[in-house]
């Protein structure tokens, strides 16, 4: 029987949306460290998190990270 996924896990997968040009793309959260750069593909801004956010997909993602949904 396959196993199934916890009803608690946090999704690894967030949309990162440029705030520059608007481009979006789904990216696989790391789930043993927090990304703080990540270069837009449409653009090639460089996306930092912003002042109290741990990582880019917390302050550009549809997701937040998996350590801030864990608290």
């Amino acid at each position: 029987m396959p196993s199934q996924p916890s009803i608690n896990a946090a999704p690894l997968e967030s949309v990162l949306t440029c705030p520059h040009c608007g481009h979006a793309k789904r990216e696989t959260m790391p789930i043993d460290a927090c990304l703080f750069f990540y270069q837009c593909e449409g653009c090639n801004a460089v996306l930092r998190a912003k002042p109290g956010d741990c990582c880019v997909f917390c302050s550009f993602g549809s997701v937040r990270c998996s350590s801030v949904q864990a608290q």
